[in-house]
């Protein structure tokens, strides 16, 4: 082992934010070592990591976490702690990684928050709640993505000095205002208004919301269009509703789009829409803005923290398909005035979800950790 500091950066699976934090992570002077608590198919591969990153075998190699085999995992990990003797463990989401290290007793953990651990997953049930609260008490430094996380936290008994505010962030040159005409063309759609949407087809982003809403707002307005991508549980819900109301010419079911060509479907569209019931600093919503794009968003607190109403984006009252219908006739009918809202969606962006930028108070996180007289 060499004298630097050694981090074990310990998450649920290898996505696409872990590679970015891990990517980050290894051109510092730390010495990174990952783990990760399941060995679940993903869109990334170990393979893509910097070789400064020590990979290390997943605590389940075949199969999911369950609380049933706690015992068999916490021993694992144990043996990983002993074996590497880390400075510090970067821990989350909170009630599998960071629980499983606050069980392990290790004295200098930080938890990062993945948002939906603390605003959905810490309510669902006594126990829930109490493994929120034991990981919390053995925490020493939580970084948490907005103040809706901060927050609750607070609520549960953790020092608001030891909160360090991190929104994650994206990159600013990946993302970037345009007009990407081609992907309009190839749709057949280059004077019609595109509106996208990319959450995944899951009952907590509301995605079965905004094709309702479209729907109905289509009737009237007939250039309005539906870039619908992603995928997920509802898929036979969602795709029956669109053939039963005959919109397969108004809205494009695209999948799931490679990271690398998502700037494209943010430059090809006029509007961004997210009906989520819960999001901390939604990944999405910042390459929207970043991208010059207005957005109609739900009004749930995360949200509010992005978004000042009609000035770089709008927001929508949370499930209700009439308001989000009402909204979106209103932005398509007043369309001549949206480029200074895609203007004021870029600078919002560039001023708080710069990557490179917030990368920095993730190391701040790591030196209050390490010198807590800070």
């Amino acid at each position: 082992m060499n004298s630097s500091n050694r981090v074990l950066y310990f998450s649920r699976n290898l996505t696409t934010h872990d590679h970015r934090f891990l990517s980050s992570l290894a051109e510092t002077d730390y010495e990174i070592f990952f783990l990760r608590l399941e060995n679940r198919k993903h869109d990334v591969n170990e393979i893509s990591l910097p070789e400064k990153i020590n990979i290390l075998p997943p605590l389940n190699l075949n199969k999911s976490f369950k609380y049933l085999n706690l015992l068999e995992n916490l021993d694992k990990l144990k043996t990983q702690i002993n074996q590497i003797q880390p400075h510090i463990i970067h821990a989350g989401p909170i009630q599998t990684c960071g629980f499983l290290v606050a069980l392990s007793e290790f004295n200098n953990l930080i938890t990062m928050s993945w948002g939906s651990d603390i605003l959905i997953d810490s309510q669902k049930n006594f126990l829930y709640k109490w493994i929120t609260k034991h990981t919390l008490k053995k925490t020493s430094v939580l970084i948490a993505d907005c103040d809706a996380v901060s927050n609750i936290a607070i609520r549960f008994g953790f020092t608001k000095e030891r909160i360090i505010k991190f929104p994650w962030g994206i990159d600013l040159q990946k993302f970037q205002p345009g007009v990407n005409n081609e992907l309009r063309n190839q749709l057949g759609w280059e004077d019609k208004f595109i509106i996208l949407s990319l959450r995944s087809w899951e009952k907590l982003y509301g995605v079965d919301v905004v094709v309702k809403a479209f729907v109905e707002a289509a009737k009237s307005e007939p250039d309005l269009r539906l870039l619908l991508l992603g995928t997920g549980s509802m898929k036979s819900v969602i795709e029956k509703f669109v053939a039963d109301n005959n919109m397969h010419d108004r809205i494009f079911m695209g999948g799931v789009i490679n990271q690398k060509d998502l700037p494209d479907y943010y430059q090809a569209s006029d509007l961004y829409i997210s009906a989520s019931y819960s999001d901390g600093s939604s990944v999405s919503l910042m390459e929207a803005l970043a991208s010059g794009l207005p957005v109609l968003v739900s009004d749930i607190p995360g949200n509010k923290e992005w978004i000042d109403q009609g000035r770089n984006g709008w927001l929508f009252k949370t499930g209700s398909v009439e308001n989000l219908t009402k909204s979106m006739s209103e932005i398509y009918k007043n369309k001549v005035h949206i480029s200074q809202v895609g203007i004021e969606a870029r600078k919002s962006a560039e001023k708080k979800a710069n990557w490179e930028v917030n990368f920095q108070k993730l190391l701040f996180a790591y030196q209050l950790a390490l010198n807590p007289e800070i």
